[in-house]
């Protein structure tokens, strides 16, 4: 038979297999958009306007084009209706912000084994409420920690199909994987983003400290896939603290005498010791050290200073709660505050605005920190026996406005501290900007927007009660979430489905 008489007879079938796999995929799609699935968004291909879009070339007005979950194209307002077309779905948010959406690289999900802690889907339902696309979980506070491959893929089991946003790992730096570099890049292999280590006690039996050997040594090996080492900088010393009716335990200033910032300059002029081998032409160059969820604004930061002038590879964090919150102010008994390092005095927080406006620190994170209220000994008020850590994954972003305003913040510097630099700490370069070839992560909110956090406002994390920010007013209303191009929030509801992707090195 002659071949294009072959080819003519088989058009017929080739547009009839054509015509049903675009049905299908269609199909498959509109599934994933419309019926409550992944997306309150019946559309795969659409612009998002706004007169307030935070792009890499600053804020314009304009509009951004999503196709298949990617950013395609950004124009300015004067140049959209050259590029847009009258068949795809256009949604106007008019003077709301559009900027990208939040990478928390510091979040305790407690998944698996303390789910009744918090949790992936409680935590990412609170993280798309909050404006937050991707989170970077701690290895510890789980059961088993993240310290091995086999661990690893237990949290990977136990979030597939239960996270609304995406997720990645951290894993764990322990002395006993430290020290075996085999151990160390198998957990790297399987996926980790980086390691986390404690320089003091962790709280958590499996998820014993490390000192500066092991730390070296896990530099060593992280330089080879050039991923960054995490560290809960403090160091425990000897005490001095008199007997008597000043130690109270319901009076926070009892507490934060247990773990002064000597502890925090402590650990950091012991770990810089080893950063130096990260700069150019170091034997651990590749690697680079991220410092958690600083407390201390002073001796510390100075270190932390001095240490990039040098070029060694450092990078720090603080947290909302230690830009908003003082001493002076915790209530006796309010166990709510408790933190490790803990929340300092008025005079720290004014310094560490300073720092954060002057470039001095690099980025925020939530270091959401839930668990049962009763271990939070709420009734009894006891700060030197409740757990410590702050929930606050769903407010951090009016939490920083809020508090930020009276120093200057700008939108730009949100998505430097929340989107931009903390995507490159964790490796994640299709997040953290609005720009072409970019996940469509996108959050929309309205900066002017008051409103009080009080029992009636919808919190998603699963313990609202022990939240530190309850009874706060606060500006910046999150009105939309999209993650990967899913409206996975949207006045006020969550899609359905849980869509969110599992981001793994490789």
């Amino acid at each position: 038979m002659d071949s294009s008489l072959l080819q003519w007879r088989l058009l017929p079938l080739l547009a009839l297999v054509a015509s049903v796999l675009s049905v299908f995929f269609a199909s498959r799609s509109f599934q994933g958009t419309q019926g409550n699935k992944c997306s309150l968004l019946p559309h795969d291909h659409y612009w998002v306007s706004s007169k307030r879009i935070v792009t890499p070339d600053g804020l314009i007005s304009g509009s951004v084009e999503v196709n298949r979950g990617i950013i395609v194209s950004v124009v300015k307002e004067a140049d959209w209706h050259k590029k847009q077309k009258s068949r795809v779905k256009v949604i106007d948010y008019g003077e709301a912000v559009l900027m990208p959406g939040l990478v928390d690289v510091h979040v305790h999900l407690d998944d698996p084994g303390r789910s009744e802690w918090e949790g992936f889907p409680s935590g990412t339902k609170a993280a798309a409420a909050g404006g937050i696309t991707t989170v970077v979980d701690m290895p510890l506070n789980s059961f088993p920690s993240t310290v091995s491959p086999e661990t690893l893929k237990l949290k990977i089991e136990a979030a597939k199909n239960r996270i609304h946003v995406d997720v990645g790992f951290w894993g764990g730096l322990v002395p006993d994987n430290a020290l075996n570099s085999s151990a160390l890049s198998s957990l790297l292999d399987a996926g980790v983003l980086g390691l986390k280590s404690f320089m003091c006690p962790s709280g958590i039996n499996d998820f014993p400290m490390t000192n500066i050997t092991h730390i070296k040594e896990g530099l060593s090996v992280l330089a080879k896939y050039r991923r960054p080492l995490l560290v809960h900088a403090e160091v425990e010393k000897d005490l001095e603290i008199e007997d008597g009716s000043e130690n109270d335990p319901r009076s926070y200033l009892t507490y934060l005498k247990t773990r002064p910032t000597s502890w925090e300059e402590g650990a950091i002029r012991n770990l810089l010791s080893v950063t130096e081998n990260t700069r150019i032409g170091g034997s651990a160059e590749g690697a680079h050290v991220h410092i958690v969820h600083l407390s201390d604004a002073s001796s510390s930061l100075d270190l932390i200073k001095e240490a990039k002038s040098k070029g060694d590879s450092v990078t720090v964090e603080t947290c909302p709660h230690y830009l908003a919150f003082s001493a002076e102010e915790i209530p006796e008994g309010d166990t709510r505050f408790k933190c490790s390092p803990p929340i300092r005095d008025a005079a720290n927080r004014e310094k560490l605005w300073e720092a954060m406006m002057e470039g001095d620190i690099d980025m925020l994170s939530s270091d959401h920190s839930p668990t049962k209220p009763e271990l939070k000994l709420l009734s009894d008020g006891n700060f030197l026996k409740a757990w410590g850590g702050i929930s606050s994954l769903q407010f951090v972003l009016p939490v920083t406005w809020s508090y930020g305003k009276k120093y200057g913040v700008t939108l730009e510097q949100i998505v430097s501290w929340w989107s931009d630099r903390p995507s490159k700490l964790a490796g994640l370069h299709s997040k953290g900007a609005i720009a072409v070839g970019k996940h469509a992560d996108i959050v929309v909110w309205e900066p002017e927007v008051e409103f009080d956090l009080d029992q009636d406002h919808p919190i998603h994390f699963k313990h609202p009660s022990i939240s530190a920010y309850l009874g706060r007013r606060l500006s910046g209303k999150v009105v939309s979430t999209f993650v990967r191009g899913n409206l996975v929030f949207g006045e006020g509801k969550h899609a359905s489905d849980a869509c969110g992707s599992l981001l793994l090195a490789t």
